[in-house]
């Protein structure tokens, strides 16, 4: 289940990429977050870094943080450049209003840059518990908007989710978007091990549900606070559930920041059962 799998890292994680690094798999895709307070030179630079340690930098575009076009165009001509970035996620953002022109990862798409500066791969958003400011039929339209300006383009679209914890959840929206005819690739969003506060902390900073029923399937307490939680629980219920007709599925891994803790537990997961 965890053959082919990508991780996350922020710009201010490059020393912790270096540890973690002799643990990775090599061509392991990584991306690169877009997060307020970082300068492009520090999202470049943890691109070079990835390209430079053996692994495929994937940079987030974040369309509301970005604050002219002449910035976007910029940050894929450095990336491309000077760390060989062929592929790219694309997120909307946090602000509630742009900083600049681009609303919406689908502006991004239009404008052009990316087939500009070669980009053959792009990423974009999935949510299969849901978007708390976006209605389910609306993201499903949006989706299929994307993957269509991208074709058009010539760009193969990926689909990489937001981590959760509901294993049905997931697998219900899976197959929801394969009924739909929707065979792009998807890589599903997992938590690695962390603090169990942690865990709970994101989770209510990105949306992701965890109600105590969730959590109690995902193997932690509401109750208790205390230790730390690994994805394993939920990993082995995905590859229970997945089958032929769910399409091409891999995971991203969201670290929280603890890179070397998550290519451990991947690598003990994969000798537990390779």
């Amino acid at each position: 289940m965890v053959d082919g799998y990508s991780l996350e890292m922020t710009a201010k994680e490059m020393d912790h990429l270096r540890e973690a690094a002799p643990l990775i798999r090599p061509g392991t895709p990584i991306a690169v977050t877009f997060l307020p307070g970082e300068e492009m030179e520090d999202r470049v630079a943890a691109a070079k870094l990835v390209r430079e340690l053996g692994f495929e930098p994937m940079p987030h575009l974040s369309a509301r943080r970005l604050e002219s076009t002449e910035t976007l165009d910029n940050l894929l001509a450095r990336v491309t450049g000077e760390a060989g970035v062929k592929r790219v996620f694309m997120i909307a953002g946090d602000p509630p209003k742009a900083e600049g022109p681009y609303e919406d990862s689908l502006q991004i798409i239009e404008s052009g840059l990316l087939e500009k500066h070669g980009i053959t791969v792009a990423g974009i958003g999935g949510h299969p518990e849901g978007h708390p400011n976006v209605s389910k039929s609306d993201l499903w339209v949006w989706m299929e908007r994307k993957i269509t300006a991208l074709r058009e383009r010539d760009i193969t679209p990926l689909i990489v989710t937001q981590f959760a914890f509901d294993d049905e959840a997931i697998l219900n929206w899976i197959e929801e978007m394969r009924e739909r005819g929707i065979d792009v690739p998807v890589r599903i969003g997992v938590p690695g091990p962390a603090g169990i506060k942690r865990l709970i902390g994101f989770a209510k900073r990105c949306g992701v549900g965890a109600s105590a029923n969730v959590m109690k399937k995902y193997g932690v307490s509401l109750t208790n606070l205390i230790g730390k939680a690994g994805p394993d629980k939920l990993i082995h219920a995905l590859e229970s559930g997945l089958t032929p007709e769910h399409g091409r599925v891999r995971l991203h891994f969201y670290p929280f920041g603890n890179l070397k803790a998550s290519a451990e537990w991947i690598n003990e997961y994969n000798a537990k059962h390779s």
